[in-house]
């Protein structure tokens, strides 16, 4: 069961940081479920922060 949490939970961030990525707003969470939610928003966050360290470049 912890197996199956984490990997829920692993994907909401990996798609919160796709979305961030991507150019889509943070209020567009698709999650209701707070640790999902946290998670995804986590992920967005990353990203932004990678962003604005010029990680990706605006070509990209």
């Amino acid at each position: 069961m912890k197996r199956q949490k984490r990997d829920r939970l692993e994907r909401a961030h990996a798609q919160g940081y796709r979305a961030a990525v991507t150019g889509r707003s943070k209020d567009n969470c698709p999650y209701q479920n707070l640790d999902a939610r946290c998670q995804w928003l986590g992920g967005y966050r990353e990203a932004m922060e990678d962003k604005s360290i010029g990680l990706f470049a605006k070509g990209q």
